[in-house]
């Protein structure tokens, strides 16, 4: 499976991007995953392919648990579906679904933090290895 986490606008703290990159580190093992940081919301439309189930993740959306995004994420393995496209900060956007991490703001380097890890999480859990070292 892969992964493409877009984010609009704001320049993530260097000490979420550590964080970011030990994630996609673990990830490695999983799945295929790629931040991609794009200026604004313009530029979407090139990064999205046609193929692409995209989700939007916004204040919003439906909350889920992780083992309910774990179950999407084994789903969309098993029924072929394999190219998955995350979006952060954008309003304007055709998604297949629209997520919430919370209903609060946060920061941006933040939610992106949120979203790697709980993709982690959501494999740890597919495959019954235990979370924490």
């Amino acid at each position: 499976m892969k992964f493409k986490v877009i984010v609009i606008g704001d320049k993530i703290e260097k000490f979420y991007l550590e964080a970011i990159k030990e994630y996609a580190k673990r990830l490695e093992r999983y799945c295929k995953i790629q931040l991609k940081h794009l200026k604004n919301e313009s530029a979407l439309d090139k990064e999205i392919s046609d193929r692409s189930h995209c989700i939007l993740i916004t204040t919003k959306g439906d909350s889920i648990s992780s083992e309910e995004l774990a179950y999407k994420i084994n789903e969309w393995g098993v029924t072929g579906l394999s190219d998955i496209s995350i979006v952060i900060n954008a309003e304007n956007v055709n998604s297949n679904e629209q997520l919430t991490l919370s209903p609060m703001e946060m920061d941006t380097g933040l939610k992106t933090t949120i979203v790697f890890e709980q993709i982690y999480r959501s494999y740890r859990i597919i495959n019954n290895h235990p979370y924490h070292k």
